[in-house]
């Protein structure tokens, strides 16, 4: 069956998959679009991502990979612009892309948008191009409001979600725990939702010599190493790990290393470091700043455990990227850590963001008596079926799946008439 290439139109409009990874509007979530891409792409199928141009004079068509291209368009002003600012201009690039797609003679078989603002231009472009459309929030506001009070979200963002989950035709849930928010909090029907986890890259990830890393990095010998990946937001609850620092208790000096956020000038750093000097541990922590993804496997393989203290995730990509490093993580019960961590072996999920909780938690894997519980290649292996390929398998599954649904509307694009049917001329 997959063997007919397909042609994907993938949405993601508010960020760049190749904007800059750690600042407060590219995460995860740029990551998950751009290796699946990757991925599909070596598997044939020919995917253009859309997105918001953001730089004056940048390049309107980036070839990414093999039979991926990144296609910038113009929506709004230059520069970023936050999700309320550019909810007015979707129409604006709604009507961008059915331009390219007029210009180019392209024929999609079908429609892949990430986050809400690109699931309401998913469902203008169902609309008009008559094929199916399947969508992965990544996040969800509703859920968001709960856990951080600094990070509320507008009214606007809810209702267009519930629109959303009730009329796109599938949505992608990272875990079984997300299916069962956009069932209590969208109504979304279970039959609608496809549980497909994310990936890990795990050629760029994997175990290196840990001394010959910390020397490299300039890291002290004789120190425990405690990492921090992620942008700088309230929801990381990285406040709670700084806290955390206050009650550990190791034979050892231990470093807390940062990576992460735009730079030094950046509200959320100052406050960050304001919070290091009112704990009184400033010289414990540093903060690196963005590091390039491709150079973050050294930083995780020089770690002694990662920490996700989050109040929130949809999934916790840099927990599969810590684990396929061949380091253990210490987190909070969000995403898929209670499935993908083994307690005590491959990290630990404490109760809640306690920082004593963490703390015992991260002492558990520094400490002289509990570290190395498991080999790095043993950490490595518990995520070994989450490499892209397995990953992009299932994401394949939900496309054929959802065009032999949409056949039967009448609106199937050339390619699903050539997968669903035994005749070449069909």
């Amino acid at each position: 069956m997959e063997g007919h290439p397909l042609t994907i139109a993938v949405l993601s409009i508010h960020s760049s998959p190749i904007g800059k990874l750690g600042t407060k509007h590219t995460g995860g979530m740029s990551v998950y679009i751009r290796e699946l891409a990757r991925t599909l792409g070596t598997r044939g199928h020919r995917v253009d991502i859309f997105t918001r141009l953001q730089e004056y004079g940048g390049r309107a068509i980036v070839q990414l990979y093999e039979n991926v291209r990144l296609i910038h368009l113009r929506a709004g002003s230059d520069g970023p612009m936050s999700a309320l600012a550019l909810y007015p201009h979707l129409d604006e690039f709604f009507h961008e892309v059915e331009r390219f797609r007029a210009s180019e003679r392209t024929h999609y078989d079908l429609i892949h948008s990430h986050y809400w603002l690109s699931g309401r231009v998913g469902n203008w472009l169902e609309n008009r191009w008559k094929i199916p459309h399947m969508v992965m929030f990544h996040t969800l506001g509703a859920l968001k409001n709960t856990t951080v009070q600094e990070e509320q979200e507008s009214e606007l963002r809810i209702t267009t979600e519930k629109d959303l989950v009730q009329n796109c035709q599938r949505i992608v849930a990272a875990t079984e725990r997300e299916k069962e928010h956009l069932v209590r909090y969208y109504g979304a029907r279970r039959e609608k939702i496809a549980v497909v986890p994310c990936g890990v890259n795990l050629d760029l990830f994997g175990p290196m010599d840990k001394q010959a890393v910390r020397r490299q990095l300039g890291f002290a010998e004789g120190e425990s190493i405690v990492l921090f990946v992620g942008r700088l937001v309230p929801i990381k609850g990285i406040d709670r790990l700084l806290r955390a620092m206050t009650h550990l208790m190791l034979p050892k000096p231990i470093r807390l290393v940062i990576i992460g956020g735009d730079d030094h000038h950046t509200p959320e750093m100052q406050n960050l470091e304001h919070l290091c000097l009112e704990l009184g541990v400033q010289d414990a922590v540093v903060f690196l700043g963005r590091v390039e993804h491709e150079k973050l496997p050294p930083y995780y393989c020089a770690a002694d455990v990662v920490v996700l203290p989050s109040h929130y995730e949809s999934f916790g990509l840099v927990a599969l990227e810590a684990l396929a490093s061949g380091t253990p993580v210490v987190a909070t019960p969000v995403g898929a850590m209670e499935t993908i961590l083994v307690e005590g072996e491959t990290g630990q999920v404490v109760a809640n963001g306690a920082p004593q909780l963490l703390a015992a938690g991260i002492e558990k894997f520094t400490s002289t008596k509990g570290a190395g519980t498991l080999p790095a290649t043993a950490i490595r292996r518990s995520v070994l079926r989450f490499g892209w390929d397995n990953v992009a398998t299932a994401i394949i599954d939900q496309y054929l799946d959802l065009l032999r649904q949409h056949r039967t509307t009448g609106f199937a694009g050339d390619a699903a008439a050539a997968l669903f049917s035994d005749s070449p001329h069909a």
